[in-house]
């Protein structure tokens, strides 16, 4: 069971001077992951200029005057109220736009934090995004073998364990996307995949998959064009070109 937090919770932006964790990366395709996430969402028009989706990237809040600073994986933030230029080396809720509606954590074989209810200075990944944040989802990505356990805040303010619906996807009905695995192939990389669906579970296409795709339909439109025109030749009508 999760404590209740008694600390007093404020929003300030990161100082200037503030070093950074430079922690390793869990995953060393992290990177890629994040990449493929967000670029299925430019590709489909579903970003805005307001949202943000940050990756490896500071998310703050100040806990009886000490700073916390937790980089989730990816996150989406549906709005921030400041400049881009004004978020360029982290991102305080409150302050500077909303509370991120996802985070989402790649695990490794070594990851133990991000389960971590700890909420003693400085608290554990859970307790952060649950108690002080309150993100609405919590996504666990376990790359090698596929696997995404997906939490969300009850009522209660408590994260509960989300079931896929009959296709494996988690609805998230506030982009009215779903959000689920699959295994294939991405900028030469093979292996398992978050990815995206819209509301009619269609499967939003990477910028690779949409060129194949139209590369694909012009290729039978012009089938279609030359066979049409050998049939009208048969019949000794010259098609126009």
């Amino acid at each position: 069971m999760v404590a209740a937090i008694s600390q007093r919770i404020t929003w300030e932006k990161l100082p200037d001077d503030y070093p950074l964790p430079d922690d390793p990366v869990d995953n060393i395709n992290q990177p890629i992951l994040a990449a493929a996430l967000t670029e299925s969402l430019q590709q489909a028009g579903k970003l805005s200029d307001q949202n943000l989706t940050p990756s490896n990237y500071g998310i703050c809040a100040t806990l009886d005057g000490k700073m916390v600073v937790k980089a989730p994986d990816w996150a989406f933030i549906p709005q921030i109220t400041v400049p881009r230029d004004e978020v360029t080396r982290s991102y305080t809720p409150q302050l500077q736009g909303d509370i991120p509606l996802m985070v989402l954590e790649f695990l490794s074989d070594t990851s133990e934090t991000e389960y971590s209810s700890k909420a003693t200075y400085p608290p554990g990944k859970w307790f952060f995004y649950e108690q002080i944040l309150k993100v609405p989802y919590y996504g666990l990505f376990e790359p090698n073998e596929g696997q995404l356990e997906l939490y969300k805040l009850d009522e209660a303010g408590r994260y509960v364990l989300v079931q896929p619906n009959e296709e494996g996807h988690f609805a998230i009905p506030e982009i009215e996307l779903s959000l689920g695995t699959w295994q294939g192939n991405w900028s030469n990389l093979a292996g398992y995949w978050l990815r995206w669906w819209d509301a009619q579970q269609n499967l939003l296409l990477w910028g690779s998959e949409a060129a194949e795709l139209a590369t694909k339909k012009a290729e039978l439109a012009n089938d279609r064009a030359e066979r049409l025109a050998a049939q009208l030749r048969a019949a000794g009508i010259e098609p126009e070109i």
